[in-house]
């Protein structure tokens, strides 16, 4: 049996080399389209959906008008907001329908995925690719991972998400103490 700290080093190689892999251009695009929207709508399902919603929360503590998708406060989407979608591999039924969706309305779609073209791939305006393995797609991506399932896709973008939180702060000039202030006071 690997030993724990073995695995540390498998597990961080990893997501260092994922993380090496995301084009920096992309990332720029993601934050060009967060910050010149009108409101920021997010989504994601299982593990991913989870990451998608904190980088919502981290949105929100910038000060940005942003829902998450499903929940039962989330207003209509309209032309001039942005949707960022979170999926491996860029097929999942409900990701599929909210793409084709934000199309029929005119809002701008970004999809962080390993699978760039894919069902929501061809129709997003803007892709963020992870070079990540997903389970979801027989056919692959090139890559490999010692980690189950779809955990190396997924730890890549919390990470992903947080790097871009910490851009967007210096991009917006807000600091923590900014943030900390819209933090939740009903806990």
């Amino acid at each position: 049996m690997t030993e724990f700290q073995d695995w540390v080093e498998i597990v961080t190689g990893e997501v260092a080399a994922a993380l090496r892999g995301v084009s920096p251009d992309e990332v720029a695009e993601l934050q060009r389209e967060i910050m010149g929207a009108k409101r920021v709508f997010i989504a994601g399902k299982g593990r991913s959906g989870l990451f998608m919603r904190a980088f919502a929360m981290r949105l929100m503590h910038l000060g940005l008008h942003v829902h998450v998708v499903d929940e039962v406060t989330t207003p209509s989407l309209v032309a001039g907001d942005v949707l960022v979608l979170a999926s491996g591999s860029g097929k999942t039924a409900s990701m599929v329908g909210y793409a084709t969706k934000s199309r029929e309305i005119g809002a701008t779609l970004v999809l962080i995925t390993a699978h760039p073209d894919s069902p929501v791939g061809r129709q997003a305006d803007k892709v963020v690719h992870i070079p990540a393995p997903s389970t979801k797609v027989e056919s692959g991506n090139g890559t490999t991972s010692a980690q189950p399932m779809a955990n190396l896709f997924e730890q890549t973008l919390v990470l992903l998400l947080d790097i871009t939180t910490i851009q967007l702060m210096v991009a917006l000039g807000k600091n923590e103490g900014q943030m900390f202030a819209r933090h939740a006071n009903l806990e």
